[in-house]
């Protein structure tokens, strides 16, 4: 591939912003390593642009807003002649793909899954039953969209474990990038003296958000406020409605705040970040955040379970309302132990989320499938499958739509 040819077209689910959520922020670093690798970019989504967008202003990358089942967008894709296509979430790739498959074969198709969606989606169910069922209506449509990608971006490596073990998904056609950071030191944090109060971080769109916020509202804050009584609980997060400030309650200590522009100078400040999380997905941004500004966390077994390595937590992991409470004022009031949790801190960022790390493996794993596509494709039989005709019901769907529209 001539550097002139190098271009890549990325299929937004939403318009991403970083400062709001995880996935915002994961797919800006994803864009930054194909700019680092000389790619011509282009992002695009069916999705309503947010007012006053100028995320991708500094990174100078073009953008359009397109529709779905739209013969247009086969247009586009002739104009841009992309050899490599981005599909943000696997909804995007089944309203999408069938179009880059028919107008640019050759093109590299990548999906970033961001986490699995019916694996959350199972664990929520879980909150009040037995789920036993492993294949599902959403996990076979998200596993279908899987394989008919050349290459799929996992956020987490117990979702491969599973995705292996379980489904024995082929690991050729998965990719690990966690959530990324800058190198860290410890010297440079702010130590316990100077922090106080406790914080949660989430946007409440994200139901197991929402869910952790009712939790420590209902459950966890009426008895940690009694035993640390100085203590004040802060709430941050993007898309807060009038349902999410009810909450707020000055006189019990506990403060909805909503959106912050600037979350590092209040996670800096911070004692701790609580993350009761009873279900979800993935990697949790909240939790890496916090650690980029030295904050020690308490969260459950779902929260650490796919940042942890079998390295010392920075903080404590409880998974019931006891432990979960007592751990809190634990590493509130006692220096030693907040201060042995905020050393945990740089090992664990350092081994494992930096960029660079993981730059260079993509570099190397995208080169071995653009050579070797052929080979590759020829080997996912499952893949081959499902983009038989009698397979294809996405696409005819979205051709039956187009058509009724023009009666």
């Amino acid at each position: 591939m001539t550097q002139k040819s190098k271009k890549i077209l990325i299929i937004g689910h939403v318009w991403p912003q970083p400062n709001a959520t995880a996935a915002g922020e994961h797919i800006i670093h994803l864009i930054r390593f194909f700019k680092d690798l000389n790619y011509q970019l282009f992002f695009v989504s069916a999705a309503q642009q947010p007012q006053n967008y100028d995320v991708f202003t500094e990174l100078s990358i073009d953008t359009a807003s397109v529709a779905m089942n739209d013969d247009n967008f086969d247009k586009l894709l002739l104009d841009y002649k992309p050899n490599v296509v981005l599909f943000d979430r696997f909804m995007v790739e089944e309203q999408f793909s069938w179009r880059v498959k028919k107008v640019c074969p050759n093109a590299i198709r990548i999906l970033d899954t961001e986490d699995l969606h019916f694996l959350r989606k199972q664990r929520q169910k879980g909150l009040n039953t037995v789920i036993d069922e492993l294949l599902t209506d959403q996990a076979k449509r998200e596993l279908a969209s899987m394989y008919r990608c050349d290459l799929n971006l996992m956020i987490s490596l117990k979702e491969i474990d599973l995705l292996k073990n379980t489904y024995n998904f082929p690991e050729n056609l998965l990719h690990y990038i966690p959530l990324l950071s800058t190198k860290i030191e410890n010297d440079l944090f702010k130590g316990y003296n100077e922090r106080k109060d406790v914080v949660f971080v989430g946007n409440f769109l994200h139901e197991p958000n929402w869910h952790a916020v009712q939790v420590l509202k209902k459950e966890i804050w009426p008895l940690l406020s009694e035993k640390i009584p100085n203590a004040q609980l802060h709430i941050y997060g993007a898309y807060a409605t009038e349902k999410n400030y009810q909450l707020h309650n000055e006189k019990q200590g506990f403060f909805v705040h909503g959106y912050i522009e600037d979350l590092k100078a209040v996670l800096e400040k911070s004692s701790l970040l609580l993350a009761p999380l009873y279900f979800g997905a993935g990697q949790k941004g909240k939790l890496l955040k916090a650690m980029q500004c030295g904050t020690p966390t308490i969260t459950t077994s779902i929260g650490a379970e796919a940042m942890q390595f079998n390295k010392s937590w920075p903080g404590a992991i409880a998974d019931n309302l006891n432990d979960f409470v007592k751990s809190t004022v634990s590493l509130y009031t006692n220096k030693d132990l907040w201060d042995k949790a905020q050393q945990n801190i740089t090992e664990l960022v350092n081994s494992h989320y930096l960029y660079s790390m993981h730059f260079n493996v993509f570099k190397e794993k995208l080169e071995d499938l653009i050579t070797n596509i052929t080979f590759y494709r020829s080997n996912n039989i499952m893949g081959q499958i499902l983009w038989h005709q009698s397979m294809r019901s996405t696409e005819f769907m979205s051709r039956w739509i187009i058509e009724k529209n023009k009666s």
